[in-house]
């Protein structure tokens, strides 16, 4: 969503992901129909069979033609089901998968920084879990709610046609089960809130521990975070059972009222053929008229019975879509934000920017700054004078208030003092920013960071596999895979914020040597550090002070 935009609603995000997949939605519903008329023939026939041998007295042999009739009524209505479940699970994977996509790329055009405040595993939650309960809501909700309509009005009008006083006992009992529907979906939709906001801080609660562990072992601390993990994940289960409990609940109340209106029909047809009911339709009925209305009973409230099922699947569509659309309404960098992007050779070149953040202020500009295409350009300046904010304006992690930015088209490669390393081999590490990268240009990049060795040493070479967040590596070799990363990437413009703090002096030199390398290649490298020795490669230092360039040195 681009600030200034009208926020998105839950039941608005629905309806826009449903309408690109109209077409298969709508053969499903007529999937639906055809097994509701199929439905209906088969109880016609049904009745035919049983009035034509008990009334008519007729044989076997003379009803063979209703027999064959039936058994082709309910090859078409299995071939018709097959059909709707297929074209309702297909439309809802098409939906989930725009789903993800459409958050995928909110996500990638937000960025790290306006994701700070979101935990990555109540991210991958929402992605993997909420958008897997949109499925019911789209496969069976959204078509059962028009045939829900469509087939009972149909089996109303037959009645109707046979005996209006039955269609109006029907009429009159049809309206409970949607009312008591509505009224339990809303307990059931703010229950499913609930229900997924505890599975985020659960995934979130889990991740942290584990990702700690080895701190917790050191410190004694393992039992107690088990037993916390244990306790969020009985609180989770305490609102699953409250949710199931509702459901059943409310599937016993809907059986009640659709079992009641059946008995009183039983009842009126049984009281009807035996004569003690003499109203002005009671004596027209026939065995045929009065069982096919029977069999038609249960079939008249069996839509509404199955949307009261799914009605559930609603409730937990919208009770995940309301997290998803937090998500999705989160603002997106400014289209005005003064952004531009010029020619691949191209510089850094900031002109008046400033950067302001809620509740602290402005911590960057007014500020004009202008790096020509493979240049070093060192940031030096006290702690909090806006180093790495100046950083993650060019890289476009924030907006600038005021002013323009231009950096060069392309990739961006961006590296810090906490690397962010995956679980998986130190190849798929470095497949990240070159996903078809070969086994040679992996091994180049390795070496070009000084982990040559390492990896010689290591048997399995570059498919050596490590634990999350790089665990099996040092803290310097880690910040040396980062940067073999940062070689094996495109990218033409190199941001590094502290990339060798906390490492030792061997780790540094090595670090060092590397950047020079990338400097070499004709990469324009933007560098915010503290250490003497990174500020000497430099061909410029720029000084910060309270985000005001103060001054440039030369090298």
């Amino acid at each position: 969503m681009q600030q200034g935009d009208a926020p998105l609603t839950p039941r608005q995000w629905l309806q826009r992901l449903a309408k690109p997949q109209r077409r298969l939605t709508s053969l499903a519903v007529a999937a639906g129909l055809v097994v509701g008329l199929a439905t209906i023939g088969q109880m016609v026939l049904l009745a035919w069979w049983i009035s034509g041998v008990l009334v008519d007295g007729a044989s076997v042999a003379e009803l063979a033609w209703v027999a064959g009739a039936l058994i082709g009524v309910l090859l078409l209505r299995a071939v018709a089901q097959w059909l709707q479940e297929v074209a309702g699970q297909e439309a809802s994977l098409r939906i989930r998968q725009a789903a993800r996509h459409e958050l995928l790329a909110h996500i990638e055009a937000l960025g790290p920084m306006r994701l700070s405040g979101r935990h990555s595993a109540a991210l991958g939650s929402q992605l993997v879990e909420q958008v897997e309960a949109l499925d019911g809501y789209f496969a069976r909700f959204l078509p059962q709610l028009r045939l829900a309509v469509a087939i009972p009005a149909l089996i109303a009008v037959l009645v109707m046609w046979l005996d209006w006083l039955a269609a109006i006992f029907l009429l009159l009992a049809a309206p409970m089960i949607p009312l008591f529907m509505a009224l339990v979906g809303i307990g059931a939709e703010r229950l499913n809130r609930r229900q997924f906001a505890a599975v985020s801080r659960l995934s979130g609660h889990f991740l942290d521990r584990v990702r700690g562990i080895a701190t917790l072992q050191l410190f004694n601390r393992a039992e107690q975070a088990t037993e916390d993990v244990h306790a969020a994940a009985d609180e989770y289960r305490r609102l699953s059972m409250r949710t199931l409990r509702l459901a059943f609940l409310s599937s016993a109340v809907l059986e009640f009222f659709a079992a009641v209106a059946i008995a009183v029909l039983a009842i009126y047809i049984g009281f009807g053929l035996l004569g003690y009911i003499d109203y002005d339709p009671s004596p027209q009925l026939t065995l045929f008229s009065g069982l096919l209305i029977l069999l038609l009973a249960p079939e008249f409230f069996q839509p509404l019975r199955t949307l009261s099922q799914h009605y559930h699947d609603r409730a937990a569509a919208l009770g995940a879509a309301d997290a998803l659309v937090a998500l999705l309404n989160t603002p997106l960098p400014k289209a005005d934000a003064g952004r531009q992007v010029a020619g691949r050779d191209a510089g850094v070149s900031l002109n008046h920017v400033s950067v302001s953040f809620p509740g602290r202020g402005r911590v960057l500009g007014p500020l004009d700054l202008a790096v020509e295409p493979g240049e070093c350009v060192v940031l030096v300046g006290p702690s909090g004078a806006g180093k790495s904010t100046l950083l993650q304006l060019i890289a476009g992690f924030v907006d600038s208030d005021t002013g323009r930015v231009a950096v060069p088209a392309g990739e961006v490669a961006w590296m810090d003092q906490r690397p962010l390393l995956i679980h998986g081999s130190l190849a798929d590490n470095l497949r990240l920013v070159a996903p078809e990268a070969s086994n040679t240009a992996i091994q180049g990049a390795l070496e070009g960071a000084g982990l040559g060795e390492l990896i010689a040493a290591l048997p399995a070479g570059i498919d050596t596999s490590l634990g999350e967040r790089g665990a099996g590596l040092s803290g310097g070799q880690a910040q040396r895979l980062a940067l073999a990363r940062v070689f094996l990437s495109p990218a033409s413009l190199v941001l590094l914020d502290e990339p060798t703090a906390s490492v030792d002096d061997e780790t540094e030199a090595v670090v060092i040597s590397a950047l020079q390398a990338l400097s070499e290649e004709g990469r324009t490298l933007i560098l915010a550090t503290h250490h003497p020795a990174l500020m000497a490669m430099a061909d410029r230092k720029v000084r910060l002070v309270n985000g005001t360039h103060v001054d440039e040195v030369g090298p």
